[in-house]
């Protein structure tokens, strides 16, 4: 995984949080949902990015 992804899927993991963290401040479970879609999001693209690394070294 390049330097660039790890700090992008980072900022997108921060991002969601921030969302979630307004939606529940808000009481706007709408927000809050995709804040938490958007961490998943990150860790789903940051597992991957894991993976074709692994296959790299091999």
């Amino acid at each position: 995984m390049g330097f660039g992804d790890k700090i992008h899927n980072a900022v997108d993991k921060l991002h969601g949080k921030g969302k979630e963290s307004a939606g529940e401040a808000i009481g706007n479970d709408q927000l809050k949902a995709e804040g938490k879609r958007n961490q998943v999001k990150a860790d789903l693209k940051q597992a991957g990015e894991k993976v074709k690394d692994a296959f790299k070294k091999h």
